[in-house]
Formats: C-alpha cells, sequence, structure tokens
C-alpha cells in the first residue's frame, strides 16, 4: 500500500515554528542563488541586446574589446567600398567609423578623488541610424563639428557634472553636454556619445577604433569576412557578428559571477541542508508510534521513507518558490560594476527567465532530498514492535 501524498503535506503543519524556520532558511539559499543567476543573465542580455544580427563589427586581431583596437583610415576607407555593406535610403554605406575611449568621472555621493572609467563613443551620422535603440529623452542631439556631448540617463544618475548645460574636460577641451539619452537594457546605456572626428582629432587620433557597419544579406557576412582574410591590406582584422562580439565582451564578468556566487551558495545551501534534516529527524522522533502503527497497518518500509521523503521535499518546494518570489523582486534593481574587458563601469538589471525558475527549483528540489533522505531511511529502519513500546 502506498501511503496519500496529502497525509505529507498536512504532516509539515504538525511542527509549524520548525517548518517556517526550515523554509525561511532554505528560501534564502534559493534566493541568493537565483539572485546570482539572474545578475549574470543580466548582464548577458545587457551585451546580447547591444548588438544587432544585421551589423557586423571591425576590429583588430588581437583585440578583445573597442576601447584596444585600432583601424587605420586606409582601412577603414577599404571596408567602406565593400559591396556587402548595406545602403541607406540616401545611397551611402551604412558603416560607421568609430572612436572608443575612455574618461575618468567622480561618482554621485563620492569624494572628488573617487573616479570610475567611463566610455566616450565618437559616433557619424550613420552610427545613429546602426543603433535605433537610442533615443533622446532630453536636451538635444549633438551638432556635428561642435564639442557637444551626448550622456546615457544612466552615466547622468550615477555621476556628477554632466547634467545639461554642464562642461566636462577630457581630450584637452571642453564639451558641452546637450542632451540624455535611453539606450535601453544595453551597453550603451552606460556611455556618452559625441561627433566621432572631433573625438578624434581632441585625442589626435589617425584612425579609428572600430567600424561596424549594416550587412547587405546573411550571405555578406562570409563573403566579407574570406575578403578580409584573403587582402593583404586588412588581413590584421577580424571580423565578427556584433551580438557575437558583445556576447564575449560579457562572458568574463558573467563566469566569475557566477562562480564567486555559486561557491557562497554552496556553503549556505549547506546550512539549509542541515536544517532540513535537523526538522525531519525531530518529524520521525516524535511521531515513532505513528510510524509503528503505518507498519503495523501493511505499509511497506519504502512507502514510509517515501512518505517521509516526500515532506522534506514539499518543504523544499515551498522554500524554493518563496526564494524566487523574493528574488523576482530583485529586476528591478539596477547595478554597476567594472567589466574586467573594458575596465569602464558598465550597469545592468537582474534578468529573471524561465531556465533560472527551473533551474532554481531543481537546487531546492536537491536540497530537500539531501536533507531529507537519512531521516527517511531512519524512519524506514524502525522496528514496528520497538515504535509501538514507545507510546
Amino acid at each position: 500500500m502506498k501511503i496519500p501524498l496529502s497525509y505529507s503535506f498536512r504532516n509539515l503543519w504538525t511542527r509549524k515554528l520548525t517548518t517556517i524556520m526550515t523554509i525561511v532558511g532554505l528560501a534564502l539559499v534559493v534566493f541568493v542563488f537565483s539572485a546570482i543567476l539572474m545578475l549574470a543573465n543580466g548582464l548577458e542580455k545587457t551585451f546580447v541586446g547591444t548588438g544587432s544580427d544585421q551589423n557586423a563589427i571591425v576590429l583588430r586581431q588581437s583585440a578583445e574589446s573597442e576601447a584596444l583596437s585600432s583601424v587605420s583610415l586606409e582601412e577603414a576607407n577599404i571596408l567602406s567600398t565593400m559591396p556587402e555593406v548595406a545602403l541607406g535610403a540616401d545611397g551611402k554605406p551604412l558603416i560607421t567609423k568609430e572612436i572608443v575611449t575612455m574618461i575618468n568621472l567622480p561618482k554621485r555621493g563620492a569624494s572628488e578623488n573617487d573616479l570610475s572609467n567611463v566610455i566616450v563613443r565618437g559616433v557619424s551620422a550613420a552610427g545613429l541610424v546602426l543603433r535605433p535603440q537610442m533615443k533622446i529623452v532630453e536636451g538635444r542631439m549633438f551638432n556635428f563639428g561642435a564639442s557637444e556631448i551626448i550622456v546615457s540617463k544612466g552615466i547622468q544618475q550615477s555621476y556628477t557634472g554632466v547634467d545639461i548645460g554642464s562642461m566636462v574636460k577630457f581630450g584637452g577641451r571642453s564639451w558641452k553636454v546637450v542632451g540624455l539619452f535611453d539606450a535601453g537594457k544595453t551597453a550603451f546605456a552606460s556611455e556618452m556619445w559625441a561627433d566621432n572626428d572631433q573625438v578624434r582629432q581632441a585625442f589626435n587620433r589617425q584612425g579609428f577604433a572600430v567600424v561596424i557597419f549594416r550587412l547587405k544579406d546573411k550571405e555578406a557576412f562570409a563573403s566579407i569576412k574570406s575578403k578580409i582574410a584573403a587582402d593583404p591590406r586588412l588581413n590584421e582584422l577580424k571580423v565578427l557578428h556584433e551580438q557575437e562580439f558583445y556576447a564575449a565582451e560579457s562572458e568574463t564578468l558573467a563566469t566569475f559571477i557566477r562562480i564567486l556566487g555559486l561557491m557562497v551558495t554552496i556553503i549556505f545551501s549547506f546550512g539549509a541542508m542541515i536544517g532540513a534534516m535537523i526538522t525531519m529527524y525531530a518529524a520521525v522522533a516524535n511521531r515513532t508510534v505513528e510510524i509503528g502503527t503505518l507498519r503495523a497497518l501493511g505499509f511497506r518500509r519504502r512507502s514510509v521513507m517515501f512518505a517521509f521523503l516526500i515532506e522534506s521535499l514539499f518543504l523544499a518546494l515551498i522554500g524554493g518558490v518563496g526564494g524566487l518570489l523574493i528574488a523576482s523582486l530583485m529586476q528591478f534593481v539596477t547595478v554597476s560594476t567594472t567589466n574586467f574587458t573594458t575596465f569602464s563601469e558598465i550597469a545592468f538589471s537582474f534578468e529573471m527567465s524561465p531556465r533560472i525558475i527551473i533551474t532554481t527549483l531543481i537546487f531546492s528540489l536537491v536540497m530537500g532530498f539531501v536533507g531529507g533522505f537519512l531521516p527517511s531511511f531512519r524512519a524506514a529502519k524502525l522496528n514496528i514492535i520497538s515504535a509501538l513500546r514507545s507510546a
């Protein structure tokens, strides 16, 4: 005979205090576990969302980031003439040659000496077309040919001296902040933009950092990749899908977050499993007669073991769902950290996903199984006569 599931569920509430304490402990571990996964997922989504599957990016072979790359004027001009580059409505190639550099800015609420790296991107008119996610939300777009700059809302909220009308000094000149922009959940939301030619002149650059262009069609990428590899003038360059490049930029930091977070979670999970084990051992000790009665009624050892194991899994599942609900609130939080690839500040949000929900629930059930197995085994091994005599 099998013990009904309702029996296991009802018995959870016979020891309300220990049950609630165990559920809270499990929920806190699950919260940490899911929050770490959400943090890494949010970072990856921010970078992947930065690129477009219709765009390609060209940079130096040895460069792992835009700021460390260089493309000469000659190389950029050759790329502009390739037929694989799509044309805009005006008949001109949809290609942007950009400078990417970093400046130091003081953070809000910190001392003037507490500076962080912020990316300044020099963009062209075509570059604005290639980034439709960028919207001016306050002020206006900078004028090409002028020392003007627009700042993302995230930078404006995190740093001082970058409000509209402020003057920001870098590259040997002063730049007037004329607008704020929103770039959604992308890496561009942690940047400042200005006229590419003006940035290049300010930093005395002879070339560019990267070249980004819209692909003419799906076959264009393979074609231009083979041309770059075969052309001796371009074979020091590499071409990547824009989404592929930005996804790779997030890999190091996302992996670090996961490893560090999982180490912390594993330590906490031992405490949660011990709590579940104590709760289940107490249940076995308090229900010795009940267990003996079940065995005398004909329920097999494995049925008793299964019933107690189900209780432990119920505890874990309730704790897992509770931890996930608390973690879901973190989606309203935006955090910033240093990107290890560019050493610049990057802001991103916690992001929940179906995969994280499933992974977290499996993790909580594993904790419940490990914490409940030994007590359940002990319950199944109790001698019928000895159990009934303890009444």
